[in-house]
């Protein structure tokens, strides 16, 4: 039933209504309203702060069916950043202020961007700038981020912060809060992207941000527990994106070479053009039984280890079977698929933002080679 919602969902915001949005740099205001609708934003927060109650295995089958019905990369950036505050959210938060505001943004009234990138930190969570000060009452936060997606339409902000205590250098580890926006302690700048322009990315400059003792999150200093399950998720859900964007270009491009004559016969009848289209489906259904694998791990919570292990696993395939599948999928049209008029350019610029974000794909070999293989450290 979710699955087929989110199919129905995604077929109102076809491949036109993206390329409009993307040559427009302008907001889907009406997708991301539909998927609070629908209730998709609160798919795994307890059904007492009204979401659904699922788990990460119904997360990526909402994710794949929203990019492979019609929107190819662009529902994959947007849902994915309405998930993150809101997982970690779930995970974290014991006020009940907290608790109504996880109701709000699983309802889809609000929305969380999430603050965590840093220019000189980049995977080393753990060496960001950011820093907040303890004092008696409250935090004074200052420091600076960067690719912050969509605090123009957010409502709160998820914000990673060092944190010390007023007079003593002594760092007290990674802090989570919850901050309201808009805030004039808070400025930023969009950064121009080679894609996804429906989402702006920006660089946050944060000076002499004041919050209350209230809007920190879980226990002061130990933020990263907080941060890890949601940063598992994330891996899926991005290859669950581009699993389906990849689907989605293989069958407008399955399409086309029935179509498309050359010589008298449909190019699809061509080996060079059959074969690496077979390919790619091949291995995009292999990524896709990997990714249903390291859900159900992460759901079953018996082996955390085992399950990102996997998540790891599924990310690196997913994303090299999908951008070959785009790639693949743009050839087939020739130079017309250079042209926006098929949109195949447009899924093949997406989808290669996914080798590089959450992380790039050489630091997931590293997980891999370190926590799954047990070889020593390589970086």
């Amino acid at each position: 039933m979710m699955v087929g919602t989110a199919e129905a969902v995604a077929q109102r915001f076809g491949p036109e209504y993206w390329r409009e949005h993307d040559e427009n740099e302008a907001y889907p205001e009406a997708f991301i309203a539909a998927l609070g609708e629908h209730g998709f934003f609160g798919v795994t927060v307890p059904e007492a702060l009204g979401g659904s109650g699922q788990g990460l295995s119904e997360l990526v089958l909402v994710m794949e069916a929203l990019c492979r019905c019609g929107g190819g990369g662009g529902p994959a950036l947007g849902y994915l950043f309405g998930l993150l505050g809101t997982m970690t959210l779930a995970h974290a938060a014991e006020s009940e202020g907290h608790l109504d505001d996880l109701r709000a943004l699983a309802a889809g009234e609000k929305l969380c961007a999430f603050a965590l990138s840093e220019p000189d930190a980049g995977t080393n969570s753990f060496n960001i700038s950011t820093t907040a000060i303890e004092r008696e009452d409250d935090f004074v936060i200052n420091g600076a981020k960067w690719f912050i997606t969509n605090l123009q339409h957010s409502q709160r902000l998820l914000l990673v912060s060092q944190t010390r205590r007023l007079g003593r250098d002594e760092s007290l580890g990674l802090s989570l809060f919850l901050v309201d926006l808009p805030n004039a302690a808070l400025t930023f700048t969009p950064t121009p992207k080679h894609g996804f322009n429906y989402y702006k990315s920006n660089q946050l400059f944060i000076d002499n941000l004041v919050v209350p003792k209230s809007a920190l999150i879980g226990e002061l200093g130990k933020g990263f527990a907080s941060l890890a399950p949601t940063l598992n998720a994330e891996r899926l859900l991005v290859a669950a994106g581009a699993v389906g964007t990849a689907r989605l270009a293989l069958q407008a491009a399955v399409g086309y070479a029935k179509e498309r004559k050359v010589f008298k016969a449909p190019i699809g009848s061509h080996q060079a053009i059959q074969h690496p289209l077979a390919a790619a489906h091949a291995n995009l259904e292999a990524a896709w039984l990997m990714i249903a694998e390291a859900a159900a791990l992460d759901d079953a919570g018996t082996s955390p280890e085992r399950a990102a292990g996997m998540a790891n696993m599924a990310k690196y395939v997913a994303v090299e079977a999908a951008i070959e599948a785009c790639y693949q999928s743009l050839q087939t049209y020739g130079g017309a698929g250079y042209a926006r008029e098929y949109h195949q350019e447009r899924w093949w610029r997406e989808v290669q933002l996914f080798r590089l974000a959450p992380l790039t794909q050489q630091m997931t070999l590293n997980f891999i080679g370190q926590h799954v293989l047990g070889m020593p450290k390589s970086y």
